[in-house]
């Protein structure tokens, strides 16, 4: 990124061979917006510089330098610019398994780990964080791995419990799940909001409220954050984007690139060099 840096939006999302189970993120954005997603496994962002917001289901959080912002899998959010000048950060991006296996390491959590704050003011973690990435950058296996796993126990010691078992609320929830089921199945050719309702034996309407209270979004968000989850993975396995975007139901590559890029930060063919490296 070097000369990039400090001016403009810039971003690099990328694994680091050495360390399995993660993904990095080191970006400034300033336009940029995500809109409502979630993600496998967990988010641990520091943010470096400027002011990011972070819409999250209830509330919204505003982090600045010296911050951490802990997400955990499957937690619906958006984020966005707090300030003129944007934000800068630096993330991890955790698989469960990863986090797992630092848990039993630690041997302190019982269950699924997950954090009990959105938000934690940790300057040191934020540093260590940043340095994770300038390790993995310079090709330094040994920080990297030494660092990552510093900062994911001081994270799980400090700020997590055990992850409470995700219930089906409500009236709707069985059908909120089934809903799901069936979009997962027919990804790249979905029924519509009333055939769906039909196939499941309720309204629309009331599809839709019991989909919102169970997921954080409506069907047709979450089908697109569905697609591009998919076509990261197509991605990662090599597939070139224009293919992966007819598998998962875009009616197009420039129709993938657009949701790709706000959802992930960065398009899917710097996202797939990034894998080919």
């Amino acid at each position: 990124m070097g000369k990039d840096e400090g001016r403009g939006e810039w971003a690099r999302h990328w694994q680091y061979p050495e360390l399995p189970g993660l993904d990095l993120l080191r970006a400034h954005y300033v336009r940029h917006t995500f809109p409502r997603h979630a993600h496998d496994g967990y988010v641990i962002a520091a943010v470096t510089g400027g002011i990011e917001e972070v819409g999250l289901p209830g509330h919204i959080v505003r982090a600045g330098p010296g911050s951490v912002v802990l997400i955990n899998p499957e937690v619906p959010h958006t984020a966005r610019a707090g300030a003129p000048e944007g934000w800068a950060y630096a993330t991890l991006y955790p698989s469960s398994g990863l986090i797992a296996e630092v848990a039993a390491e630690i041997g302190t959590l019982r269950g699924t780990p997950g954090f009990t704050a959105d938000i934690v003011a940790d300057p040191q973690a934020s540093r260590t964080i940043t340095e994770v990435h300038r390790a993995a950058e310079a090709g330094n296996a040994l920080a990297a791995d030494t660092l990552l796993r510093g900062v994911v126990a001081r994270m799980l010691t400090r700020y997590a419990g055990p992850l409470p078992v995700r219930t089906l609320r409500g009236t709707g929830g069985p059908e909120a799940a089934a809903a799901r089921a069936v979009l997962e199945e027919r990804l790249a050719d979905p029924p519509s909001l009333e055939q769906l309702a039909a196939e499941l034996g309720t309204s629309p309407f009331a599809l839709l409220r019991a989909f919102r209270d169970r997921y954080g979004m409506p069907p047709h968000t979450w089908l697109t954050d569905a697609r591009v989850r998919r076509a990261r993975r197509l991605l990662d396995a090599g597939t070139p984007p224009a293919e992966a975007a007819v598998a998962v139901g875009f009616t197009d590559q420039p129709h993938l690139n657009r949701h790709f890029t706000r959802i992930v930060g960065v398009p899917p063919g710097a996202y797939r060099r990034e894998r080919a490296l």
